[in-house]
């Protein structure tokens, strides 16, 4: 699958609370980790009862190193926009360099 597929499962694993932060140490560049550090306590994607589940992703690339790329997460009527953007390594590995989320709907 492309990349912004496999972080938009990354980033719901650690802001439903499924997975801890420190997960994605390896797998963010500058900003992001410490966005993730103030947004996942408050676990602002967990389902109330509904495992959340990434509902469509789409990314647009930017030339041949970033992707900017967005996600919607429902759990059950409660739906979250999720934008990301992945940046490709000199190791040629993609890591996550910025996340934000939108607000709630349903």
């Amino acid at each position: 699958p492309p990349p912004h597929h496999l972080f938009a499962e990354r980033l719901l694993a650690v802001l439903s609370g499924e997975r801890p932060v420190h997960w994605m140490l390896g797998q963010t560049v500058g900003e992001a980790y410490e966005q993730l550090v103030r947004l996942a306590p408050g676990t602002p994607l967990r389902g109330r009862g509904t495992r959340p589940t990434v509902r469509r992703c789409g990314g647009h690339k930017l030339g041949d190193s970033v992707v900017e790329a967005y996600a919607s997460v429902a759990a059950g009527e409660q739906v979250r926009a999720m934008a990301f953007r992945l940046e490709l390594g000199t190791d040629r590995r993609w890591r996550c360099a910025a996340v934000e989320l939108g607000t709630t709907h349903g």
